[in-house]
């Protein structure tokens, strides 16, 4: 594919968006497209062949440009898992992870709780950022790509990474995905957490596999996408027996992690970037390609 002209050539490999996502943070960005631009034709030695050359290259250049402008809203609007799949470089990484959090009733007994954004981490190959189980659940999916960011809660106490993973699988796919999870209770399976996202010099610096206290997987339906998030202690303990989200955050549940709000802070955390991300989705599928 070549670039429209003034626009840098994507790096072997596929698009990257340069320093879009990695800690340190940056600003927002916005993407560029790059659209196919059709090979020159070599002109004909005679006349007429020549003609037949440029009547067919204009036709097929309108046809081309329609293609790409107006007429490719068609492909685009009315389909979120279109829009969805792109999204992890479409969308500005503010937009995916906010700076700040706000959950309204979202911590235990229904207090408020507000989030700071820490980290972003590189986007990645599920591969790269998936321990080998989680990545062989989600096979029957694929995975188009994988973007993550850590936060904090108000009191810096407690911190959370959550990611999204952007699947290449259709409307079916993720639905039967869905039903697998729920009917075996995946998303409670403590060899099915999620990794977290430590970046040196952060308050996330000591959370590691051992620190991981409390979890979530989904895979939503409607969008190409599954979130998943994990938290634990800002100080770095080691968590022996961790729970998912549904258990520490079950009436009466009373253990370490249950009291200090953790299944909370993984379930609050995912929400939110959720609902950003179909929000932003819902935006793409409304406006022309």
């Amino acid at each position: 594919m070549t670039p429209a002209p003034g626009a840098a050539p994507p790096p072997p490999g596929g698009y990257r968006t340069p320093v879009r996502y990695g800690y340190p943070e940056t600003p927002a960005e916005t993407t560029t497209r790059l659209r196919p631009v059709r090979p020159r034709q070599r002109w004909r030695t005679a006349t007429a062949a020549a003609c037949v050359v440029l009547g067919l290259g204009l036709i097929g250049g309108a046809a081309t440009g329609a293609w790409l402008t107006g007429d490719s809203s068609a492909e685009t609007t009315g389909n979120p898992y279109t829009a969805a799949r792109g999204a992890w470089h479409s969308v500005p990484v503010d937009t995916l992870f906010p700076r700040t959090l706000r959950g309204e009733g979202a911590g235990p007994g229904g207090t408020h709780r507000t989030w700071t954004r820490i980290a972003v981490a590189p986007d990645s190959t599920c591969k790269a950022g998936l321990d080998p189980l989680l990545l062989t659940t989600l096979r029957s999916v694929g995975c188009e790509r994988l973007v993550r960011a850590t936060y904090t809660d108000a009191t810096r106490s407690a911190v959370t990474t959550v990611g999204l993973v952007f699947t290449e699988a259709d409307a079916a796919g993720m639905e039967a995905l869905r039903t697998r999870f729920t009917g075996q209770r995946l998303g409670s399976r403590k060899d099915l957490m999620p990794r977290t996202y430590a970046p040196e010099g952060t308050p996330a610096a000591s959370f590691g596999d051992g620190q991981r206290a409390s979890w979530t997987v989904t895979p939503l339906t409607g969008i190409p996408v599954v979130v998943l998030a994990v938290s634990g202690f800002a100080d770095g303990r080691t968590v022996a027996d961790p729970q998912p989200a549904p258990d520490a955050m079950a009436s009466g549940a009373s253990t370490d992690i249950a009291q200090a709000g953790l299944g909370h802070e993984a379930k609050g955390v995912a929400d939110r970037v959720e609902r950003g991300l179909r929000g932003a989705v819902a935006e793409l599928t409304e406006q022309p390609g």
